[in-house]
């Protein structure tokens, strides 16, 4: 007894001492995110996939050889149109679902339970991605950078992941602080990179920036059908810019009272954030032809282009680094709390659904790191390779969630105009 005594002791120590005292249940409350560390937390993911975003569309353009590299920035400014239109129907959803769930909360409540297993198991899918994604992508980062560790990236993205779970085992409110950092170096460092770049391209700054010299001829004779395919396939692959859009209608209730509002405010900042970037991005990197390189991100080649390998090269590679890897917290808060929310209406195991000691959905935050990692060692750590996998689920729950929205507001104006017909003149 006294052994079984001293283990449960020693286990209880240890864990302290990695995760942290236990919070009681009264502190929940002052573990939620004011709007700055929630920007850090629930809008990493899209704003950092400005780093793959324009490659993703420049990947696919480069097949029709380096000359339909100029539809990058058409094609953006279509994306960009389209997050903006996904971001005010997210503000609508918050609104009117205060407590949080997201497509699965506004499929059930809407189009009824089978739609809603469809949005969720997207949902679930997609997360999963978002941290095998951003990982490796932030790996990748570091590996254009410096070389030498290319051949070491699967074991640096799994050890990333690790690292990731560790923290977010240690509470919400802690893994804000430690994500704010990160996520505004890079937002800082790319802006000023976007504003050099264009001062330099526009002659207004030293001398007018040239032309990316790299010639590629299409990779063969192409039919109209397949220079349309592919132009679609180019706009589908940019879609990973929408990643993550979601998080915050998920992760309502992590956000300091009101609630709703602070959220609101928050998807509204991120949509800002994310496509200022994104067409910036877009617009250099199209102006100045650079060709996209499997050991060189566009993001690489175009911050060394304008700013040439000084402290400012470094400044981005390594928050890009940072911020891509931590971009994976927006599927470790809302995986979790996702499954949580399943597990309560008995579709996925009720463990799924308690807390930790502290205040987090510890059992979720482990399975998620496991599948996670099982991804990037599939797939070598390739995050372009993986983006794929985005398009069906990312859409699917766009296009569920929001069909759901446009029901709810059509019961609604019908309630309206029942009620204005029954008051008398």
């Amino acid at each position: 007894m006294t052994t079984q005594g001293n283990t449960s002791f020693s286990l209880d120590a240890v864990k302290q001492v990695v995760i942290g005292a236990p919070f009681p249940n009264s502190a929940e409350i002052h573990e939620r995110l004011d709007k700055a560390r929630a920007l850090a937390v629930f809008a990493s993911d899209p704003i950092s996939s400005n780093a793959y975003a324009t490659e993703a569309i420049m990947s696919v353009l480069i097949l029709l050889g380096s000359g339909a590299l100029q539809m990058t920035m058409p094609i953006a400014i279509g994306i960009a149109a389209l997050v903006i239109l996904v971001v005010f129907s997210y503000v609508q959803t918050i609104l009117h679902y205060p407590g949080g769930g997201g497509a699965y909360t506004v499929t059930k409540d809407n189009l009824g339970m089978m739609p809603s297993l469809f949005a969720a198991s997207a949902l679930l899918v997609d997360y999963t991605l978002t941290v095998s994604v951003s990982v490796s992508a932030g790996i990748r980062a570091m590996t254009s950078a410096f070389p030498e560790l290319y051949d070491y990236r699967v074991v640096l993205a799994i050890g990333a992941i690790v690292l990731l779970t560790w923290i977010n085992l240690r509470g919400v409110r802690e893994s804000g602080t430690v994500f704010a950092l990160p996520t505004y170096a890079f937002v800082g460092g790319v802006l000023v990179v976007i504003g050099l770049g264009l001062a330099r391209y526009s002659g207004v700054m030293g001398a007018r920036l040239a032309p990316h010299p790299v010639t590629i001829e299409p990779m063969g004779a192409i039919s109209q059908f397949a220079y349309i395919w592919l132009i679609l396939r180019a706009f589908a692959a940019g879609c990973t810019a929408l990643t993550g859009i979601e998080a915050i209608s998920n992760g309502v209730q992590a956000f300091k009272p009101p609630e709703a509002k602070n959220a609101a405010a928050t998807m509204v900042w991120m949509g800002v954030i994310a496509m200022t970037l994104f067409l910036g991005i877009a617009f250099l990197a199209t102006h100045l032809a650079i060709v996209p390189a499997e050991n060189d991100s566009v993001l690489s080649q175009m911050t060394r282009l304008i700013a040439g390998n000084g402290i400012l090269y470094y400044w981005v590679q390594f928050f890009t680094m940072l911020i891509l890897v931590l971009a994976a917290n927006t599927g470790y808060q809302d995986f979790p709390r996702l499954s949580s929310f399943l597990a309560n209406d008995g579709f996925l195991p009720r463990w799924l659904q308690n807390r930790g000691s502290r205040l987090v959905f510890s059992s979720g935050i482990v399975v998620l790191s496991l599948l996670s990692s099982i991804i990037v060692f599939v797939f070598r750590a390739d995050e372009i390779a993986m983006l794929p996998l985005y398009a069906l689920g990312v859409m699917l729950c766009f296009t569920l969630s929001q069909a759901g929205m446009v029901r709810l507001m059509a019961r609604g104006q019908v309630a309206a105009r029942r009620g204005n017909s029954r008051t008398p003149p």
